[in-house]
């Protein structure tokens, strides 16, 4: 049995986008409004943090893509497909100009396959392995290095807010 998180870079780039986004909010609300904006604040980290934590598995029989309640909840569930059902693997454009790729099997169904996951290589070999089909071309949806320079972007973001929020209080105060 094998076990793939989604990409540590996709899950920093989406969280570091909305603490970037979000935390100046708690702070520049007003007095009534602080505890309630807070509060909403650390529930946004809850969910956004959840819907990150998908993850796929697979072992000798069937591939199972696994989401959490939250996931669900917007609409994305889990699914399983034997490995023997999965009869080919179907590419799509996106608008973008990358690929989309999905499992279509003999029951007519069509799943994602999963192009933001750790061990990618990995998780190709398994798949060819399992079901004969060849996934040469199969790749990440977006290049690692846009997931990379998001996550150094909001960072940056958020260290820029930290100084203007430390500049605003020192000179309120006269410093």
């Amino acid at each position: 049995m094998e076990k793939f998180k989604t990409l540590f870079f996709v899950k920093s780039s989406l969280i570091s986008l909305y603490l970037a986004l979000t935390i100046p909010i708690p702070f520049i609300s007003i007095d009534r409004l602080k505890n309630i904006s807070f509060f909403i604040f650390i529930l946004g980290v809850y969910l956004i943090t959840m819907l990150t934590s998908d993850y796929v598995v697979t072992c000798d029989k069937k591939i199972s893509y696994k989401t959490s309640k939250i996931s669900k909840f917007f609409g994305r569930n889990s699914w399983d497909i034997l490995w023997k059902d999965i009869k080919l693997i179907q590419s799509l454009p996106t608008s973008q100009g990358s690929k989309v790729y999905y499992f279509n099997t003999s029951k007519g169904d069509n799943f994602l396959v999963p192009q933001r996951i750790e061990n990618f290589e990995e998780f190709l070999l398994i798949i060819s392995k399992k079901t004969g089909i060849d996934v040469a071309n199969i790749s990440y949806i977006s290049p690692l290095w846009t997931y990379k320079v998001l996550t150094l972007i909001s960072f940056l973001m958020i260290i820029g807010e930290i100084y203007a929020f430390k500049y605003q209080i020192l000179s309120t105060l006269n410093l």
